[in-house]
């Protein structure tokens, strides 16, 4: 096939169709946009109306490759992150960067890597370095089109006759990125400097080779350097499938089918999603804003810079209009900082990716249609489109996961509100803790490595049922915790043991799935550091209709501990903390133990018998607990998913024992129970003209802890709309300030 193509030299002449360059593709792609409201003006599908068989196998075609290329670069992959997690994946675009079908996978990344081209076009790539066959590019900076900097794409242009036609795409997710400390998304830094190995937008090879002098700089940057150079011909082997899979599409329809039926994909995509947004949902505004802690303070392993408690907020306002639109903004959102956790607006987008695709339009038929039929407002200035460039976004996902829970919780409401009962979720958890470090390993190596048995959450409860353990992550929709053994091979670390996490799970008339937690040992090492990371100061996912959030985290680890001595001794050890008010660490382990609600830490030193325990999250709940089915409460006590001792406070539900040694509900107990506890809520409960007169004076006494007094000053700051719109709900005067 390559031979039937000619070899373009991007210095002859513009490569884009009809003699046009491809800023000239793409700026007169995004007027008619403009003007028509219809991607490349297309009102009428000729292909997909006329010939939808032929449509619908051309589609087959491209996607299968997608998929094929995928399975086949898993299979090539060494690292444990894309092999046992599945964390790739592909697509293909149009020659504007506008995606046209994609693989499963992580499906984040495809509109970031679209971004990532839209830049190479809008800088003048064509004319310095050059577009052409052959050409690889690679980027991981999050400004130009990412999510953070662990995440890598491949590019490579596709042509036919001297044309190109299109690109193909692949990310992965690097096991080190040669940050300041080690581990895919080191933090504690203050800005960009210490993110790592950054690569923008650059021309890395030729000839479908990588220049030798590219991966030479990658050996010396990172410190898993072999999984960063195989993982480098991993993508570059997907993108040359799916070009192949583009060349036998072409012999088969012609070239002027395949121009045409890519313009069509999009454009379909287009009318689908907002087709999707006006049957389930109910037009109107819907809020839910959604906060997060990182209570840094105190912390010495930090930079100087970022050592301070502060708060991020994420006031969400999801609008769907009356014609399919649907807008998201984030206006309010306070100012960036010196922390890793600053999203670019392309990370955002790749955010509302992944909900739309697991929400309003989870067929396989997805693309860019969708960035042509939603909008996303982003403040400048703000922590999710800074003003300055040089910020950190090693750990863009620490608030972009829980910002985009209100995102569901809105969804739930337009759900109901038009009777679509059995798509509402009660959101998702975050992917915390996330375990991750280095040090000399168990070979006596430099190492790095990112644990992710975090993409193994519980899900949010569902209308008619409970959620599921364990087994999802709002960025992978494939979740997979990963063998142990795999885990072990990479890290110097053991597993003690892994299980459920009891009342993890977020109450409701149906509950949240559960979390599960790790104990691990650090062992055959010297020393190393750990992060932990996750919310522990506050709910960052919130349930709906009276619904409770799920668990969040907490901090247990042990250092110098007795481990090798109750090993010889063969003495009990722990393999799980378990209930941490009688904890089993506590219990049978003895050393220096910090155990603490401080779950969001810099790069702390561990030696070797230290302990680890991380703890992953539960899904939050659905409806009032008081409604739950009361035989549910103690399949679930008897199931090791909900404490006893809880059963009467969280559910009114009064337990009893049974012939087999279980235990069951009191059906007549629980009921006088329920009744009891009704009273007491009615009991307490004031007035909500009451309430908020209330809080109204607590708000002008301001009279919050100092990490929400400046987070809300800094959103007034950046936002006189939604300053406008705080004082207006608390009745304020115009002149109120924090």
């Amino acid at each position: 096939m390559l031979d039937k193509t000619a070899r373009t030299d991007s210095r002859i002449g513009p490569i884009g169709w009809e003699g046009r360059t491809l800023k000239e593709m793409l700026e007169r792609s995004e007027a008619i946009f403009a003007r028509t409201g219809h991607y490349q003006g297309l009102k009428d599908l000729t292909i997909r109306t006329g010939k939808p068989i032929l449509y619908e196998k051309i589609f087959s075609h491209l996607r299968g490759g997608l998929v094929n290329a995928r399975s086949t670069a898993l299979n090539i992959s060494a690292s444990p992150i894309v092999k046992e997690i599945g964390e790739l994946s592909f697509a293909l675009y149009t020659p504007e960067g506008e995606s046209v079908a994609l693989s499963t996978g992580i499906i984040v990344h495809v509109h970031t890597m679209s971004d990532a081209i839209k830049y190479m076009i809008r800088n003048n790539y064509e004319k310095n370095p050059g577009i052409a066959e052959g050409f690889i590019f690679c980027n991981n900076n999050s400004m130009i089109g990412d999510v953070h900097t662990a995440d890598v794409h491949t590019l490579i242009p596709i042509f036919w006759e001297g044309e190109l036609i299109g690109w193909a795409g692949g990310v992965t997710h690097e096991i080190d990125v040669g940050g300041i400390a080690p581990g895919s998304m080191c933090y504690g830094h203050a800005d960009r400097y210490g993110d790592g190995l950054l690569i923008s937008a650059e021309l890395v090879g030729t000839d479908d080779v990588f220049h030798e002098d590219y991966l030479q700089r990658c050996r010396d940057n990172v410190r898993a350097e072999m999984y960063w150079v195989l993982d480098e011909k991993t993508r570059l082997t997907g993108c040359q499938l799916v070009r192949e899979q583009v060349y036998r599409t072409i012999e088969e329809v012609g070239i002027d089918t395949y121009k045409a039926f890519i313009g069509e994909a999009v454009e379909e995509g287009r009318r689908t999603l907002i087709g999707r947004v006006r049957q389930l949902t109910f037009p109107g505004e819907y809020e839910a804003p959604t906060f997060i802690d990182i209570p840094w303070a105190q912390d010495e392993t930090v930079h100087a810079l970022a050592r301070k408690d502060s708060m991020m907020h994420a006031p969400l306002r999801m609008t769907v209009s009356g014609d399919g639109h649907l807008s998201l903004s984030f206006d309010g959102a306070n100012q960036w900082d010196y922390h890793s956790f600053n999203c670019s607006p392309s990370a955002m987008q790749g955010a509302m990716w992944v909900q739309l695709t697991q929400t309003l339009w989870n067929s396989d038929k997805i693309n860019d249609g969708a960035y042509f039929a939603s909008t996303l407002e982003l403040p400048y200035g703000s922590w999710c489109n800074p003003d300055f460039d040089k910020v950190s976004t090693t750990l863009t996902w620490f608030f972009l996961i829980p910002a985009f829970t209100g995102f569901i919780r809105s969804l739930a409401r337009a759900y109901f509100a038009r009777g679509y009962l059995e798509e509402i979720s009660a959101s998702y958890p975050c992917t915390w803790n996330l375990t991750q470090g280095g040090g000399v390993n168990h070979f006596g190596q430099p190492s790095a490595f990112t644990n992710f048995e975090q993409s193994c959450q519980g899900t949010g409860a569902q209308y008619a049922k409970d959620g599921e353990a364990s087994c999802a992550a709002m960025w992978n929709p494939e979740g997979d915790m990963g063998e142990i053994e795999t885990w072990e091979h990479l890290e110097p670390l053991l597993y003690l043991g892994r299980g459920l996490k009891a009342n993890s799970s977020g109450p409701g008339r149906y509950r949240g799935g559960c979390g599960s937690e790790a104990l691990r040992m650090v062992f055959k090492t010297p020393g190393l550091v750990l992060f932990s990371c996750g919310e522990g100061q506050v709910f960052s996912s919130a349930g709906v209709f009276g619904g409770y959030p799920g668990n969040s985290g907490y901090r247990h680890n042990v250092h110098e501990s007795n481990i090798p001595e109750l090993a010889a001794a063969k003495k009990p050890y722990p393999v799980l903390d378990g209930d941490p008010e009688n904890s089993a660490i506590s219990a049978l382990a003895s050393g220096r133990e910090v155990f603490d609600n401080n779950q969001m830490t810099g790069p702390h030193a561990f030696a070797e018998y230290d302990l680890y325990t991380a703890v992953q999250r539960g899904g939050p709940g659905l409806g009032d607990p008081l409604e739950r089915d009361p035989a549910s409460v103690a399949r679930d006590v008897n199931g090791g998913e909900l404490l006893e001792r809880y059963a009467r406070p969280i559910y009114g539900v009064v337990l009893v024992s049974a012939e087999d040694g279980t235990k069951k509900a009191d059906a007549a107990a629980t009921e006088k129970e329920r009744q009891a506890m009704r009273r007491k809520r009615l009991e307490r409960a004031v007035d909500a003209a009451d309430y908020v007169a209330r809080e109204r004076e607590r708000v002008l006494a301001k009279d919050f802890i100092a990490p929400v007094c400046a987070m809300y000053a800094s959103s007034m700051k950046l936002s006189d709309r939604w300053a406008r719109h705080f004082r207006t709900f608390w009745s304020l005067p115009d002149d109120f300030a924090f």
